[in-house]
């Protein structure tokens, strides 16, 4: 099943490498315009709101954003140990196990968002007590949230159908699925809000409608795809102790770790709060232009993920080594072209999202910030894409508990002295440790696949982390 670039001696490096962009860009070209749509999607809940008569509106719902951030990309790893084990099961060939990589993670979606719907009184108010946001801003919060939780368990099987697609290689169904879903949601963001006057809960039931819908159809376009494929579930290896002990092994620590990743970005918002109105609003349009970043350049890492974790399948270091070259060198291509367009297009690009003088003057104070940014975070991106792929999360888990130590302990001392300025140097200095922390992990990981014709330590990421 295996469709790597042809290694062979009498191949020219330069017919190699044309080779290797190409699969590269098959994967990450669609991946990238996806996931786009994504911060799109949020760009145009800020913009629809952030012409609404006060800044607490756009609060209320950045607020409420972060809570379902913290929420369900909480569950990002039945995304991304779908991704990791299916890519696996994919380069390996293994049919059977394709279905179960579905399978598995379908029924903790489905599970999960159940729970978050049962809890969602205590979840509500435990949520606005930790933001600390004005009175206004907790009551937009508060309408967003209760229409939003409904969607849990429809947004959790959105990750596992695109973990799945991305896992065997289906870039572009997870494109289109991916258009459907924030297209609809920004369509119906425009119908409610400017189009009704709905306010707060019309950019909630946009984005209800959406995931629900996206849901649906993913598993019409997965089951239409596996009719086509030999062979059927198999349930004993669904039950199988050890693929379930993997399973449980890798969900357990990239949900400590996208944890981290989520308080972090939590604290932000929630320190941001603590300055006010006004700075929070502005840091808020600044986040988006991070979403945007992290978004773009982690079509890149997705590639790495697809092509590292399929490497691994198949047994191959050297793919795996070209795999992770060429996805950082256009990684950081796609940083520097990101920093350049935020320096010469900030100031334009925050006027569209609010007509606030006061926001826009907040947020143009810091977006420096912002254009240092790719280039600070595009390192970990790509690094996060090759150890998902590999399914070495204790070595992820290990690094993001270290980098989350950084973060708090600058932002402890540097919010007193620095303001908002230091709150956003806090931020950087926690996507540098998340490099820093991966870069130092790699070697061992890499020494952990299988040479070319070897036995290795087999296809579903149960070597040594």
């Amino acid at each position: 099943m295996s469709d790597y670039p042809p290694d062979a001696p009498a191949s020219r490096p330069g017919d190699q490498a044309a080779n290797w962009n190409r699969r590269v860009w098959r994967l990450a070209g669609p991946i990238i315009l996806a996931n786009l749509t994504t911060p799109l999607l949020g760009a145009v809940d800020t913009a629809v709101v952030g012409h609404l008569p006060d800044p607490s509106f756009i609060g209320g719902v950045a607020v409420g954003s972060v809570i379902f951030s913290f929420l369900f990309w909480g569950f990002g790893f039945l995304r991304m140990g779908t991704t990791g084990f299916t890519a696996q099961a994919y380069g390996a060939g293994d049919a059977a196990e394709l279905r179960a990589c579905l399978l598995r993670p379908l029924a903790l979606a489905l599970g999960f968002g159940l729970l978050i719907i049962l809890l969602q009184s205590p979840i509500r108010l435990i949520a606005l007590w930790a933001m600390d946001a004005s009175a206004e801003v907790e009551g937009h919060t508060g309408i967003y949230f209760d229409i939003r939780v409904w969607s849990a368990p429809a947004a959790l099987v959105n990750y596992v159908v695109l973990g799945w697609l991305l896992g065997v290689q289906r870039a572009r169904a997870a494109l289109l699925l991916q258009l459907l879903l924030n297209g609809t949601n920004i369509l119906l963001d425009l119908v409610f809000v400017i189009g009704l006057d709905w306010g707060v809960a019309g950019v909630a039931w946009a984005t209800f409608i959406a995931e629900s819908l996206a849901a649906l159809a993913g598993l019409v376009v997965i089951l239409g795809g596996l009719e086509q494929r030999p062979g059927r579930a198999d349930w004993a290896r669904l039950s199988d102790p050890a693929r379930l002990a993997a399973l449980m092994r890798v969900n357990v620590d990239i949900f400590i770790r996208t944890l981290c990743l989520v308080l972090a970005f939590a604290i932000f918002t929630s320190e941001s709060a603590g300055f006010g109105d006004v700075i929070l609003a502005g840091n808020a349009i600044l986040l988006q232009f991070q979403a945007v970043i992290s978004h773009g350049l982690d079509g890149f890492a997705h590639a790495a993920e697809i092509l590292a974790g399929s490497a691994l399948g198949a047994r191959n270091r050297e793919t795996f080594r070209r795999a992770v070259v060429v996805c950082t060198t256009w990684g950081l291509a796609g940083a520097l072209i990101a920093a350049v367009a935020l320096l010469g297009a900030g100031p334009l690009l925050i006027a569209v999202f609010t007509s606030l003088p006061e926001v826009r003057a907040s947020a143009e104070t810091y977006l420096w910030w912002m254009v240092a940014s790719p280039l600070i975070s595009v390192w970990s991106f790509l690094l996060d894409g090759v150890f998902i792929g590999a399914t070495r999360t204790t070595a992820m888990r290990n690094a993001m508990l270290a980098s989350l130590a950084v973060f708090l302990l600058a932002d402890w001392l540097l919010l007193g002295p620095l303001g908002n300025h230091g709150l956003w140097l806090s931020l950087m200095l926690f996507m540098a440790a998340r490099a820093a922390t991966l870069a130092f992990c790699y070697p061992a990981l890499e020494a952990t696949v299988a040479p070319q014709g070897a036995g290795g330590t087999g296809a579903r990421g149960e070597g040594p982390d």
